[in-house]
């Protein structure tokens, strides 16, 4: 396993220790030693790739999407369409779980932290796109949001319909 494969491996395993430990208690009562444990890695390991709790959750997020995009074979994966409502939804949905545990401790933050690391344009964007991500990263945060907070009660299609019929 290189290096680089070894480093993701690691930071995946530290941050579903954290997911599986905060199913149990708050975040702030978790400490570094504790996920390392749960993780079995060392507490280094956390502290050489994360600076923060919230940042661990927030990487898994990425990085789930990341996997999702892969073998769902997105083209667009940084850019919110209409055309590709579906598949945020969808997403979305296949990882309710762990959204539920988040918002169950209030770390909200970190689903948008997500969304704006994978949709915000890279460095040197032009103003237009760097504003649209900004809007469609709030927009389809707040979406999200109200549908977590609402049970997934609608279908990631009827989802994608309600979007569509706020945006046309």
């Amino acid at each position: 396993m290189g290096n680089a494969k070894t480093t993701e491996f690691l930071k995946e395993c530290l941050a579903d220790a954290l997911i599986k430990l905060l199913k149990t208690k708050p975040i702030e009562k978790i400490t570094v030693p504790e996920i390392a444990e749960t993780a079995d890695v060392g507490r280094t390991t956390f502290f050489r790739n994360f600076t923060t709790k919230t940042e661990v959750i927030t990487y898994k997020l990425i990085r789930l999407w990341e996997r999702w995009a892969e073998e769902h074979k997105i083209v667009e994966r940084s850019k919110f369409t209409l055309d590709n409502a579906i598949d945020f939804f969808e997403f979305n949905y296949s990882i309710k779980d762990i959204l539920e545990t988040i918002y169950r401790r209030d770390l909200q933050p970190t689903v948008y932290d997500a969304f704006y690391k994978v949709m915000m344009p890279q460095f040197g964007a032009n103003t237009q796109e760097c504003y649209e991500s900004r809007f469609y990263s709030y927009g389809l945060f707040g979406l999200l949001d109200e549908w977590i907070k609402r049970g997934f009660n609608e279908t990631p299609k009827q989802m994608s319909e309600i979007i569509k019929k706020i945006v046309e």
